[in-house]
């Protein structure tokens, strides 16, 4: 019996599926979290939930959202204790309860689709595969096998999350995501998926990239910068694209406040360089860090930093000299960047 006809006979013993999002989800774990819906409810499940943590702020995220209309609901601890016992817990796009969820640690798991470096992962059916660029792409495997009806939305929900985590097939895709995607065309809306594409950005995304381009520093081929203060968590890893790019750059990392936390994008298709052991060394300590070696990210809860300082400028200048030096001795770098200090 292969992977998807197993899962496909755990799901019939089942009469409840509650599919957990990773916090502030993106369209590779929606789109997954759609298809793991379908798939459920072919196999005779009525009822099927996705719960979500964070924020859906990103622009792409929110037109997902909408366009799809896809049935999200806040994620509430209560919905994972004493479940019955033919109530199924599942995540997609991420695979450990507590991290980058909000999920109790400890608590049993029933079934984990995953893409992202990890260990240690505990549930009764588990699907992971780091070589893929994206969770997407193993459940349009799932939905191939088991002849599950491909409507256009959810079609052009898979092949747009195939897309977006792949950066248009240019960051960690191999032939199966070519090979998923040639398969969702037939089946995808054009117009859809370029609406998707290109939705509306809002003017704290402008504000905050251009504050991350003002406050850059590099050193030899690494850049570091920070957005301040925002709302818009998606324009950290929006700014550090646009930076990465930058002539003579081959990592970039991009941190921020935002609400009572301070966030880390990282960039890097320098082979040299493992981004997601980079925030994880430099900040597993004081909060969470990690990812592939070429895109990562972190978060740190604001803690001591918020009671010692009320002033927001004060409070910054101090989260970037700590952020900064973590990163410099991390990275090896020398304390000199562009003739100004980093540490």
């Amino acid at each position: 019996m292969g992977r998807p006809q197993e899962l496909r006979s755990m799901l019939r013993e089942s009469s409840e599926i509650n599919i957990v999002c990773h916090n502030n989800p993106d369209p590779d774990c929606l789109a997954s979290a759609l298809a793991l819906g379908r798939i459920a409810a072919t196999a005779g499940i009525d009822e099927r939930h996705i719960f979500y943590s964070g924020d859906i702020s990103h622009q792409q995220n929110r037109a997902f959202v909408n366009l799809l209309d896809v049935d999200l609901k806040p994620f509430d601890t209560a919905e994972v204790e004493d479940r019955p016992p033919d109530s199924l817990l599942a995540f997609v796009d991420h695979s450990i309860p507590g991290r980058n969820n909000t999920v109790p640690p400890d608590t049993p798991v029933d079934i984990v689709i995953d893409h992202h470096p990890t260990g240690d992962i505990d549930a009764r059916f588990v699907d992971h595969r780091e070589e893929l660029g994206a969770a997407a792409t193993i459940l349009t495997e799932y939905v191939r096998a088991l002849e599950v009806d491909l409507d256009s939305d959810l079609a052009t929900a898979l092949l747009f999350a195939i897309r977006s985590d792949t950066l248009d097939f240019l960051r960690g895709a191999t032939n199966v995501e070519y090979e998923a995607a040639g398969y969702l065309h037939d089946h995808g809306d054009p117009e859809l998926l370029r609406k998707l594409s290109s939705p509306s950005v809002s003017g704290g995304t402008i504000d905050a990239i251009s504050t991350a381009i003002d406050n850059r520093r590099t050193n030899g081929a690494v850049l570091i910068s920070h957005v301040g203060r925002t709302t818009e968590r998606d324009s950290l890893p929006q700014a550090v694209d646009y930076l990465v790019r930058l002539e003579g750059v081959r990592t970039a990392i991009v941190f921020g406040l935002v609400k009572e936390s301070i966030q880390i994008s990282a960039r890097s298709p320098d082979p040299r360089v493992h981004v997601g052991d980079v925030l994880n060394n430099a900040f597993g300590d004081v909060g969470s860090g990690g990812g592939h070696h070429d895109v990562a990210g972190g978060e740190i809860p604001l803690g001591l930093f918020a009671d010692y300082v009320t002033d927001d400028g004060q409070l910054l200048d101090i989260i970037e000299q700590v952020i900064t030096a973590r990163l410099v001795a991390e990275l090896n770098l020398s304390a000199e960047a562009d003739g100004s200090e980093l540490t």
